[in-house]
C-alpha cells in the first residue's frame, strides 16, 4: 500500500515571512511550491545602501534556488499570481494554475501613492532591489548631466527630495548628505556641491514619528547637522517629474523625488472584501488563518491580526514576519496531526534607525540610546540578519572600507546603452 501523498503547500512570496516559513518546515513533511515574481530573497532594510552606492545589489539578494538547493521537497516557479480560486483550491498565474491543500499568502507590501497617479508615474520607489538600482542610476546620471546642462536646468538636478520621514526616509536622506559631503566633490571637481540640497518632507510633526521623543529629536538634530533640509507637517499634492507641490502651496524643483511615505498590501483577487482591511491587509485570527478560511493563511506585512497587546494590528516589521513564519511552520504540522494550533503574539524587540556615520538611534525594551554605540549596534544586528556568512563578510568589508576611506567604489551606472529611452526600472513599468 502506498503512503498518502504529502499535503501541498503553496507559498506566495519569498520575503522574510515566506522564507522563514519554508526554512522551518522539516524536510519532506510537505510538498512545497514557492511562487514569486523575483528569483531571489531581498533584504529590504539595506535597499537604501544600494540606492546610495554603499553596497552592491548582490550583497543583499539571495537566489531561492541557492537557498533551497538541498530541499527536493521545495519547488520554485518564477511567475506573477493573478487570482485565488478558493472553491477549487488553486491559484492562477502567468505559468498556469497550481493546486493547494494549504495556501500561505506572504506577498508583503508595495509603495502607497494614495491614489495620485502623477506622483506614482514620476517619483521613485524603494521596495525592491531593482528600484534601488534605478535610484542609483538616476542620481549618478544627473550628476553627469550637471557638467553640460545650462544654468536653468541645474537647479532641478541639484535637488534631491525624499518624501516620508520614517526609518527609510531618514536613512536615505542621511546617506545622501554624507555622499554630498565626502564622496561627490572628489568625483566631480567642477561642480559646486554647496548648491546641492537634500530635502526630507514629512506629513507628521516629527521625523521617526512612531519612535520615542529621544529618537525623534536625535534624528532631526543629526539630519540638520548633515545639512538636510527638513519640512514637517507638509504633504505632497502633486509632482510632474520636475515641479513638486505641497499642501501649503510651497513648491520645489527636482528631477529626483524618492517616495517613502507609506505602504499598502499586495492584495490578490479572490479573497472576499470582508476579509480585507481598508489598508489592504488580510484579516487573520491568532493562528494567522485568513478570516473565513481554514486552509488559507496570511503572514508578515500583508496580515492584520488584532490582539490585546496590539488592538490595531502588529507593526509591519521584519521581526513580526519572521516570528509568524516560524510559528506557522509548527502549526501546519500540528494541523495535519489533528492537534490544536498555537496562537501568535509579538514580543517587541525594539526599533532602530541610522542617520549616518556614528549617528543612529536604538530603542530596546529596557533601554534607549543614540550616537556612536547605537550606530555599531545597528550595524551588528543588521549583519546578523543577513542570510549567508559570505554575504555578511562582503558587507562587513564594504562597511569597513567605507568607514576608513569615506569613499565607496561602487558608483556604477548600469543601463542598456542601445535603448537609452527605456522606462526606469520598476516593478510594473508604465508606458508614457
Amino acid at each position: 500500500m502506498k503512503n498518502n501523498p504529502a499535503p501541498k503547500i503553496i507559498v506566495l512570496g519569498g520575503g522574510f515571512a515566506g522564507l522563514q516559513l519554508i526554512e522551518n518546515i522539516k524536510k519532506d513533511q510537505f510538498d512545497i511550491l514557492l511562487l514569486d515574481k523575483h528569483n531571489h530573497h531581498q533584504f529590504q532594510p539595506l535597499f537604501y545602501q544600494v540606492a546610495t552606492s554603499q553596497i552592491e545589489p548582490s550583497s543583499i539578494s539571495f537566489p531561492f534556488r541557492k537557498i533551497f538547493q538541498n530541499r527536493e521537497d521545495v519547488r520554485i516557479r518564477l511567475t506573477n499570481v493573478h487570482h485565488i480560486d478558493t472553491k477549487n483550491k488553486s491559484v492562477g498565474t502567468d505559468t498556469g494554475s497550481y493546486f493547494y491543500d494549504y495556501l500561505i499568502i506572504a506577498t508583503g507590501c508595495k509603495t502607497n501613492y494614495f491614489g495620485n497617479a502623477n506622483i506614482e508615474n514620476n517619483s521613485y520607489a524603494l521596495k525592491s532591489t531593482y528600484q534601488a538600482i534605478n535610484i542609483r542610476n538616476s542620481i549618478l546620471e544627473n550628476f553627469e548631466k550637471l557638467l553640460y546642462v545650462d544654468e536653468a536646468e541645474k537647479a532641478a538636478l541639484m535637488n534631491i527630495v525624499v518624501v516620508g520621514g520614517g526609518p527609510t526616509g531618514v536613512e536615505l536622506a542621511g546617506a545622501f548628505a554624507e555622499i554630498k559631503r565626502d564622496v561627490l566633490p572628489k568625483d566631480f571637481h567642477r561642480i559646486d556641491f554647496s548648491k546641492m540640497n537634500i530635502f526630507l518632507l514629512e506629513g507628521s510633526a516629527h521625523t521617526l514619528n512612531n519612535m520615542s521623543e529621544m529618537s525623534r529629536n536625535a534624528s532631526s538634530e543629526y539630519l540638520k547637522k548633515l545639512g538636510v533640509i527638513i519640512k514637517t507637517g507638509v504633504f505632497v499634492t502633486d509632482y510632474d517629474g520636475e515641479l513638486l507641490t505641497m499642501n501649503n502651496g510651497e513648491t520645489l524643483i527636482s528631477r529626483q523625488v524618492i517616495w517613502a511615505a507609506g505602504v499598502t498590501g499586495n492584495i490578490i483577487d479572490g479573497i472576499p472584501d470582508n476579509s480585507i482591511t481598508p489598508t489592504n491587509r488580510y484579516k487573520v485570527d491568532r493562528q494567522n488563518r485568513v478570516i473565513g478560511f481554514d486552509n488559507i493563511f496570511a503572514i508578515g506585512d500583508i496580515s492584520y491580526m488584532e490582539t490585546l497587546k496590539y488592538p490595531k494590528g502588529h507593526p509591519q516589521v521584519a521581526n513580526v514576519a519572521i516570528g509568524q513564519g516560524k510559528l506557522l511552520a509548527k502549526n501546519l504540522l500540528q494541523d495535519t496531526q489533528g492537534k490544536p494550533l498555537s496562537e501568535y503574539e509579538y514580543t517587541d524587540l525594539g526599533s532602530m534607525a541610522t542617520i549616518g556615520r556614528h549617528k543612529a538611534v536604538v530603542e530596546l525594551p529596557f533601554v534607549k540610546f543614540k550616537g556612536y554605540f547605537a550606530w555599531f549596534v545597528w550595524m551588528f544586528l543588521h549583519l546578523m540578519l543577513i542570510l549567508s556568512v559570505k554575504n555578511k563578510l562582503i558587507i562587513f568589508i564594504n562597511w569597513a572600507w567605507n568607514y576608513f576611506s569615506k569613499n565607496s567604489s561602487l558608483r556604477l551606472i548600469l543601463k542598456d546603452d542601445d535603448h537609452p529611452k527605456l522606462p526606469k526600472i520598476s516593478e510594473n513599468p508604465k508606458k508614457k
